[in-house]
């Protein structure tokens, strides 16, 4: 509970001060109280190792000072337990945190909301007049900042960018390496209990030499690229935001020099967002600027591709293999021709999952509500008119 400091008495006022320095605190107390208050909650140890570690970045504008700011009242919170509640009302005390109910229960809950987590879309903007925050539990927000009057209210959101970086890199070089090694034709293999007299005509590559293209130097991109460098690659990428990268990144170009980096690719990595300037830049044209025999794996969005052209690529061994995490539709219908490719693995957009990936999530929230009560800078903010 916060804790007060006592308002001098008038008694002491009214005694003699030495200088008045003393006078002039004593009354300053008096007449701003919200001075002598005792600071919230310090930050999670925890939040601040991850913020370090991941480079999250904090907003520079605080929230105090973000038009319509006040401490809320209220927040309510989707993916609730009893733990995380806890965990959450701990980093905001004096705030009301709520399970989100549903139905009616869930508009009464939203009428007199300031912040929610976990819920962006036109109902709950509709029940939440005083709504001015929205925390969302994934990274991407496609969806969320295309709904209706949220820009135009003045909603701030922020997102869980780069707290899922590592099981994703982790996975895009799982599908890379897999197929390199000719690991989904084996395991077909396997199944049948018969390694079959084909087996000699199944290609085996080493990576080591290798160029990968990382479309999108983001946080997940980044990942992917460090990995990518490490096993002995090299590694060259696209971002929109200029031409520098890290050192272990030979190469970055900007979002228009894609076709020209995808001819120097033997894999090429989707790490990018969904935004109408990403939407099926995958297409006809990207796969036939790549090298012959190159592997496209995809850990961004599934609509990045076009679905059709990439068919066209695996089938006329212009590409070699794919791996996709993420498809187009989703999930992806089971007379497409892609679940009976050889040369394809497809995983149900789970590449962020892992055993300690949640403990991230819940870090970065937590540490976000503790940051928007106590009128701080939030970590991870979207931008709108960007995408991400």
């Amino acid at each position: 509970m916060a804790q007060y400091t006592a308002y001098p008495s008038l008694a002491l006022i009214k005694a003699p001060c030495r200088t008045p320095a003393i006078l002039g605190l004593l009354l300053l107390a008096m007449l701003a109280p919200g001075l002598a208050l005792a600071k919230g909650p310090p930050p999670d140890p925890r939040a601040t190792a991850l913020i370090e570690q991941l480079g999250l970045k904090e907003s520079p504008v605080a929230s105090r000072d973000l038009p319509g700011w006040k401490k809320p009242s209220r927040v309510v919170v989707t993916r609730s337990n009893p733990e995380l509640l806890k965990q959450l009302q701990a980093a905001a005390p004096g705030v009301e945190i709520l399970p989100a109910a549903e139905g009616e229960a869930l508009a009464k809950q939203l009428a007199t909301t300031q912040a929610v987590i976990g819920l962006c879309n036109a109902e709950t903007l509709a029940a939440a007049p005083s709504l001015r925050w929205i925390q969302t539990w994934w990274v991407g927000v496609e969806r969320c900042i295309s709904v209706p009057g949220l820009d135009e209210r003045g909603i701030v959101i922020s997102n869980a960018q780069r707290t899922s970086a590592v099981p994703i890199a982790e996975h895009a070089m799982a599908m890379t390496m897999s197929l390199a090694r000719g690991l989904p034709q084996y395991e077909r293999l396997q199944m049948k209990a018969d390694w079959a007299d084909d087996i000699d005509t199944i290609e085996m590559r080493e990576l080591t030499g290798q160029t990968m293209l990382v479309v999108g130097l983001g946080g997940i991109g980044t990942e992917v690229a460090r990995r990518a460098h490490g096993i002995g690659m090299r590694v060259i990428a696209t971002r929109n935001s200029s031409r520098e990268g890290p050192e272990f990144v030979a190469k970055v170009g900007l979002a228009d020099e894609l076709l020209a980096l995808a001819a120097e690719a033997d894999v090429v990595v989707n790490a990018t967002p969904l935004t109408p300037a990403t939407t099926g830049i995958f297409n006809r044209a990207f796969f036939a600027a790549m090298k012959p025999g190159g592997y496209f794996v995809n850990i961004g969005r599934g609509r990045s591709v076009v679905t059709d052209d990439l068919v066209e690529a695996l089938r006329g061994k212009r590409l070699a293999g794919a791996g996709l995490d993420v498809t187009d539709p989703e999930p992806l219908p089971k007379d497409s021709p892609l679940w009976q490719m050889g040369n394809v693995i497809i995983t149900p957009h789970v590449a962020s999952v892992s055993a300690v990936q949640g403990d991230r999530y819940v870090i970065l929230v937590t540490e976000n509500l503790r940051r928007y009560v106590a009128g701080e800078p939030l970590l991870n903010v979207v931008d709108i008119e960007r995408g991400y």
